[in-house]
């Protein structure tokens, strides 16, 4: 079993199909992407594929050690993820082929008009052992 992480983003990757911001869903289609949602990871609670999944709200603040007592926080300049990640989920599945199957299968979920939103979803596997460079 390999674990990846399905990467949902608000911005940054090729534009959705059904490319109508969420903030413009009535609250039927929001309920009904939830739906979706959740349905999907039941379903892959049930198959043991599902690890855990959160959707991100939209504020965050940067924070870095700045020496002792003074850690820096910004809201910016820099594109930040509550700009770009909208939530993720984790799989743990048998074989790359089946997380591109399930990612496929997470970017039908409805949006605008119930619709499929056709989004593109960043499939990343986990890092797995020490890896070395070699030159």
């Amino acid at each position: 079993m390999a674990k990846y992480l399905l990467l949902k983003h608000y911005r940054g990757a090729p534009a959705a199909v059904n490319d109508v911001p969420m903030a413009q869903w009535t609250p039927e289609e929001i309920s009904a992407h939830v739906q979706y949602m959740q349905d999907f990871a039941d379903r892959l609670e049930g198959t043991g594929e599902f690890v855990e999944s959160q959707a991100l709200a939209p504020e965050g603040t940067w924070v870095r050690y700045d020496g002792e007592g003074h850690p820096p926080v910004t809201d910016g300049p820099f594109a930040e993820t509550k700009d770009v990640i909208a939530g993720w989920m984790v799989i743990d599945v048998d074989t790359h082929e089946r997380a591109v199957e399930l990612a496929g299968e997470l970017s039908a979920a409805p949006g605008a008009g119930g619709k499929p939103i056709h989004e593109w979803l960043e499939l990343r596997p986990f890092l797995t052992g020490a890896h070395t460079i070699t030159e």
